[in-house]
């Protein structure tokens, strides 16, 4: 099985922020909410065998605290989505191309300087791809926009649903492997 979890909170959540590729690390919150899916998934009988993550701190202090003791193996296709100049907006006050984006992802581009959703897509399902061959349960640790293309890219007939779904810090999605391939995800934690 591949798991993919988003990080814990970091103070950039907290304040309501864009946060994209800002590299800050989870706050005191997001370490307790990190250790506690660890919890869930070794009370549920999950051993990693292979860990990977963002090349950001947040994502790589989830992973170690998910599967402590775990290497981790990071690949920059994991990265958040970069948002460019909007990095670090105020999510309680959008600019009108923003709000125009987030209103209907599927209909409406990225605004200029933003990474587009197809890219996000194309990166993250082409890493997901790669893991097909792997034995064990793996984890992937990364971000809210990250997450929502590797499920986009897994369920292509769900026509762009997952980018309006919220996924909290600490989501998890499983992903059967089932001779080489991948599984529809679903809500574990």
């Amino acid at each position: 099985m591949i798991y993919v979890i988003r990080h814990g909170q970091t103070a950039l959540n907290s304040a309501h922020a864009l946060q994209g590729r800002s590299d800050v690390p989870l706050n005191e919150t997001g370490e307790a909410q990190a250790r506690e899916a660890g919890r869930v998934l070794a009370e549920r009988g999950i051993v990693f065998s292979h860990v990977f993550s963002s090349p950001l701190q947040r994502a790589i202090q989830t992973a170690e605290l998910v599967a402590p003791g775990v290497p981790v193996r990071v690949d920059e296709r994991l990265i958040e989505m970069d948002y460019g100049p909007y990095e670090g907006t105020d999510l309680n006050n959008l600019p009108s191309e923003i709000l125009t984006f987030f209103s209907d992802f599927v209909h409406n581009p990225a605004p200029e300087g933003m990474e587009q959703l197809a890219s996000v897509v194309a990166r993250t399902g082409a890493f997901v791809e790669e893991l097909k061959g792997l034995s064990g349960d793996v984890l992937i640790s990364t971000h809210a926009i990250a997450m929502k293309g590797i499920l986009e890219y897994l369920t292509p007939e769900s026509c762009g649903a997952w980018w309006s779904r919220y996924l909290g810090n600490c989501a998890v999605y499983a992903i059967a492997v089932d001779g080489g391939h991948l599984g529809v995800p679903v809500e574990f934690l």
